[in-house]
């Protein structure tokens, strides 16, 4: 019985101190756990879309590339910023959805090749010296700066690509609408927690160009199996 009370008190003492933070904050912890949960299926309907058509065609795989590019660096400067790991938990989960996005991407597109497999051993060297903390930090304080127009120019070349070919067949209205509510709620989390500049621009133009790949690809979606 003892014991009992003695838990009870002190899972009473972990709920009155979180609550003491404030609703603004809670709701902060709130939305980054909602967006999180989406992210963790945000890019399967895209990868299911591809693999069932057996086509990426209307798919941009230079914006793949740079939107991963765009998910490395702010991942990374999250990281080593030492910010609320909520506040950024949906970027590991993103990268390894994009990881096979861009695989199935490039297997439809014949771009398997050896470029790219350098390109991905490359790539891995980098992540890990980041991960291990061995990567130059100035390196990427310099490239947080263009996260912003380079995560914009991955979502503006897939509209192009979309209004180019006038087929979204390939394209999921599922991922791109997750896409827009995540960065949305994003704002708010940024916002209450760190207030930083950097990251509330680049979840502003990304909710605006989510939200138009999404209409984009509600105007030219073709009868698929897939939505």
């Amino acid at each position: 019985m003892a014991t009992t009370a003695a838990v009870s008190e002190g899972l009473g003492d972990l709920v009155s101190q979180y609550l003491e933070k404030g609703i603004v904050l809670i709701i902060a912890d709130l939305l980054s756990l909602i967006t999180v949960s989406s992210c963790l299926v945000i890019k399967v309907p895209q990868i299911n879309t591809i693999r069932e058509n057996k086509s990426s065609k209307g798919i941009s795989v230079l914006g793949l590339c740079l939107e991963l590019f765009s998910y490395t660096v702010m991942m990374s400067y999250n990281y080593t910023s030492g910010y609320d790991f909520l506040s950024y938990m949906e970027y590991p989960v993103l990268l390894l959805q994009e990881y096979v996005l861009i695989y199935y991407a490039f297997k439809y597109q014949d771009l398997l090749g050896k470029r790219t497999q350098i390109f991905a051993v490359f790539y891995a060297t980098i992540a890990t010296l980041i991960y291990l903390k061995l990567f130059p930090i100035i390196i990427l304080t310099f490239l947080v700066p263009f996260c912003t127009p380079i995560g914009a120019t991955s979502k503006v070349l897939q509209l192009i690509a979309i209004l180019r070919t006038k087929d979204a067949s390939s394209v999921s209205r599922t991922t791109w609408a997750l896409s827009a509510f995540t960065n949305m709620t994003r704002i708010y989390t940024v916002y209450v927690q760190s207030h930083d500049v950097m990251l509330l621009s680049n979840f502003l133009i990304s909710t605006f160009l989510s939200s138009a790949v999404f209409v984009a690809a509600c105007v030219y979606k073709k009868k698929t199996k897939t939505a």
